[in-house]
């Protein structure tokens, strides 16, 4: 009876199915918290791709050339660190005792860099399958730069019911079939169980259906989730479509094979009883004990994979091989594509206009043909966005190499698909939209900034000077819900020579944070003299002193096109015999990683401040005594109007510096 739960598997195939099922069974029971089902009914599929299919190797996990592998279904993730033990890799047992305990390696959701094999954070569902299609996206670009002799691999995504339904699987599906990204293969778990109860309460979609439109090869499995020689021969089939990504569907049972639980919503997110799991762990013919795990599994697995091991050391002599290519894609993949400029941008002429996403387009034109790694591109806005790169071919079918990426309008998606380029190695992302979409890209952003993702994105049209656009366009509150987020870097550059500045900085680090690009739409002066100087020196630090007087009796701080304001209103209080220093705060979160001593020499706190900043006051007082900005939603109307309107201009620092001081 034991045998025939999973036929086909071998003896040791059989075993390592039944440990990682029952381990399923123990970690959220022990924890009293965590989901069993799903990587109960996954675990034939888990360890049919681990040991039959995937290119990979336990012991050099980071290995470039590894099939990349992406648990889209979070919640199960105990599926994922159970096989990442039974197959040798850096997990012990105790990490696995720990499941779901405060600074374990094995937390509730996938994190990236916590256990091996995880190649990004998941848990907001349907994210990994759009960071699949990042992969896959990033492995054909070095795939055609490099050649299949040093980079030729697969990006593997495990989904479920809440995957396919989350819109963001729809955008991503919909542009890897358009691009045709044929080493992509989504798993589709077809549980027909949500949390709420059976997936006919919401969904009846014909899943199938609906990728074959999006461009798909789709392998319908039907009742096969217990049969690896089935589940083995999908993948090879996946494996020899070489024109589209691939969607296999798997009809499973959740809890499988706890008869109780089994198909119940019960399985999907409560721990099982100590009953159901006894009762369970009989029909699986395991040891009855929490966590019993058998070592020779982990012997017999790792020892199965030598094969996969030679495969590797080859790729590393092919590597040394390759002479100066080999040079090039290992240093690429170290410094996650950095940059080494031997030209820069021309500057933009001092005192002249300029709106600082023009000033991007200057910087792709010069950085571009010097950044190897980059790939951009935006969500139907590349003219408007300043990211048209020039010299290449745009990514798809007929031009594999082309980093000129065309996401359509699919903000969701393409943030998270910037994220699996970031993780992928070896390319700099750079994705772009106007800010107000940043409410679409959101999640992506967060789980890039958490997972520490060197994805750059970039906003343009920053604030109310997107003008007759009205209120639907003109982000508010945007900029503050950025800074909100931690580890993200949010910088709003103050001039065009300042943006063309940040931009190479950026590109240049080897491994830059998660970086929000916020730009303008409206024309901004171009900085002079001193106050050019001071932004070179400074602008990287996030905060700088622009204006400096011993003797001031106001400070005025303002961030991108706002410290032009803020410049013109220290000169006109100085003709009216009241001297004011002008600090501008580019980046709050660089800002922050200064030291004390510096922070509080740019913001001098015993004198009076003010901020100027065509978005939310909300959290400036963090750093200033007063704030002028915006707290209501726009207006549509020419944007000279709008900021006359709502007072963002160098007229109401005037007026309220004057009034503080009673003069």
């Amino acid at each position: 009876m034991i045998d025939d739960l999973y036929p086909g598997a071998n003896e040791l195939e059989g075993r390592a199915i039944r440990q990682i099922v029952a381990l399923a069974m123990d970690a959220p029971a022990a924890a009293k918290s965590g989901h069993s089902g799903t990587a109960m009914a996954l675990a034939p599929l888990g360890v049919t791709l681990f040991n039959r299919v995937m290119r990979h190797d336990p012991t050099a996990p980071e290995w470039p050339d590894r099939d990349r592998f992406i648990l889209s279904c979070g919640h199960a993730s105990i599926l994922q660190y159970g096989l990442a033990n039974a197959f040798g890799y850096d997990l012990s047992g105790e990490d696995l005792r720990n499941f779901r305990q405060p600074h374990s390696r094995t937390p509730g959701h996938p994190e990236r860099g916590h256990a091996p094999t995880v190649e990004v954070t998941t848990g907001p569902l349907g994210q990994g399958v759009a960071n699949g299609v990042g992969m896959a996206i990033a492995e054909r670009v070095l795939r055609e730069d490099y050649g299949e002799t040093l980079v030729s691999h697969r990006t593997w995504v495990l989904a479920g019911d809440g995957c396919i339904e989350e819109g963001i699987s729809h955008e991503a599906a919909s542009l890897a079939g358009s691009l045709g990204l044929d080493r992509l293969t989504v798993f589709y778990d077809d549980n027909h169980i949500t949390i709420d109860g059976p997936t006919e309460l919401a969904l009846h979609d014909d899943t199938a259906m609906r990728f074959r439109a999006y461009g798909w090869h789709v392998i319908e499995l039907g009742e096969a989730a217990n049969l690896p020689d089935t589940l083995e021969a999908a993948a090879h089939e996946a494996m020899a479509e070489t024109e589209r990504p691939t969607l296999v569907i798997l009809r499973s049972h959740i809890g499988f094979p706890a008869v109780d639980m089994m198909d119940r919503r019960e399985a999907h997110g409560s721990p099982f009883s100590a009953e159901s799991i006894s009762a369970a762990k009989a029909l699986l013919g395991v040891v009855d004990e929490p966590f019993h795990l058998d070592p020779t599994i982990r012997e017999g697995l790792l020892e199965g994979l030598a094969p996969r091991r030679e495969t590797r050391i080859a790729w590393y002599e092919r590597l040394a091989a390759s002479g100066e290519a080999g040079r090039h894609l290992r240093e690429q993949l170290d410094s996650n594509g950095a940059a080494h400029f031997r030209e820069h941008p021309v500057p933009f002429e001092s005192a002249t206009m300029v709106a600082t996403r023009k000033a991007l387009q200057r910087a792709m034109d010069t950085y571009f043909p010097q950044t190897h790694a980059m790939t951009a591109g935006s969500a139907d806005l590349t003219d408007n966005t300043g990211v048209i790169l020039k010299g290449t071919q745009a990514q798809g079918v007929a031009h594999p190499g082309g980093r000129q990426i065309h996401y359509g309008v699919r903000e969701f998606a393409m943030g998270a698909i910037l994220v699996g380029q970031a993780h992928h190695g070896g390319v700099r992302p750079v994705g772009s939209t106007f800010f107000v979409f940043s409410d679409y890209m959101r999640p992506a952003i967060r789980l890039a900034a958490l997972s520490h993702a060197s994805a750059l994105f970039v906003f343009t049209h920053d604030s109310v000077g997107v003008g007759e656009d009205g209120p639907t366009h003109q982000p508010v509150e945007h900029l503050m819900s950025l800074r909100a987020m931690p580890h993200l870097h949010v910088v709003r550059p103050s001039d065009a020579n300042e943006t063309l500045d940040l931009v190479g900085r950026y590109l240049s680090k080897a491994h830059p944070p998660a970086t929000a690009l916020v730009l303008s739409r409206q024309d901004v002066a171009v900085f002079d003299g001193d106050d050019a100087v001071a932004s070179a020196e400074g602008a990287h630090r996030g905060g700088y002193v622009v204006r400096e007087d011993p003797g001031a009796r106001y400070t005025l701080v303002g961030t991108g096109s706002e410290v032009s304001q803020c410049l013109a209103a220290n000169e006109e209080l100085a003709r009216r015999g009241v001297a004011t220093r002008v600090v501008a705060l580019p980046c709050w979160e660089c800002f922050e990683e200064q030291s004390d001593a510096y922070r509080a020499s740019v913001l001098r706190r015993d004198v009076p401040s003010v901020a100027l900043e065509a978005g939310a006051t909300l959290g400036w007082f963090r750093y200033v005594d007063h704030a002028i900005g915006i707290d209501t939603f726009g207006l549509s109307g020419p944007a000279p109007y709008l900021f006359e309107h709502f007072g963002l201009n160098a007229d109401a620092l005037v007026a309220h510096v004057m009034e503080e001081l009673h003069q």
